[in-house]
């Protein structure tokens, strides 16, 4: 059993617990856009990262059309998943990491599964996410979603198709018991 897995919007209160989940079990690399600068986890990268999650705070009618989410696992944040609005105002895309000790054990499947229960709540008929050929975590999380995978030819990126399975009222916390 995966135990209990929950969604909360990034806010101040969970920001620098999330920032210190990603210091401590992730490469900047893996969680946020780059930064120049020397590698690790910097002062400015650290603050970068704050700000990416702070110009999201306004969700998906905000002007970058994106919302962040503080994943926990039995009460402790784990890592972070995002939604986005793509190119249609019914598709939405996702993106989701974990810190290290909290990868293999199901909690990026079920995560998802909220993520794309959110995703119905906002409205979206359809979920989309690109990952790469060698993140066989992810590449589980979505196929157990019911994800149709689609490899590229030339690259090793592979990108996912996903619906949304039901749409329930609007929350602001989304939890998988």
């Amino acid at each position: 059993m995966v135990g209990r897995v929950a969604a909360r919007q990034v806010d101040e209160e969970n920001l620098e617990e999330l920032l210190a989940v990603a210091v401590q079990e992730a490469a900047p690399e893996e969680v946020m856009p780059a930064v120049a600068g020397p590698p690790g986890w910097t002062t400015e990268r650290q603050e970068a990262f704050r700000n990416w999650h702070r110009a999201r705070r306004l969700g998906l009618a905000g002007p970058l059309r994106e919302v962040t989410f503080a994943i926990t696992h039995n009460g402790d944040i784990v890592g972070s998943g995002r939604l986005a609005l793509r190119d249609s105002h019914d598709v939405l895309e996702t993106g989701m990491w974990l810190g290290r000790s909290h990868r293999g054990r199901g909690i990026g499947t079920a995560a998802l599964r909220i993520l794309l229960d959110e995703a119905a709540r906002a409205g979206a008929r359809a979920v989309v996410a690109d990952t790469k050929a060698h993140n066989t975590a992810a590449l589980t999380a979505l196929r157990r979603n019911g994800a149709t995978l689609i490899a590229s030819q030339d690259t090793d990126e592979i990108h996912a198709d996903l619906m949304p399975k039901k749409i329930v009222p609007p929350s602001s916390t989304a939890e998988n018991p």
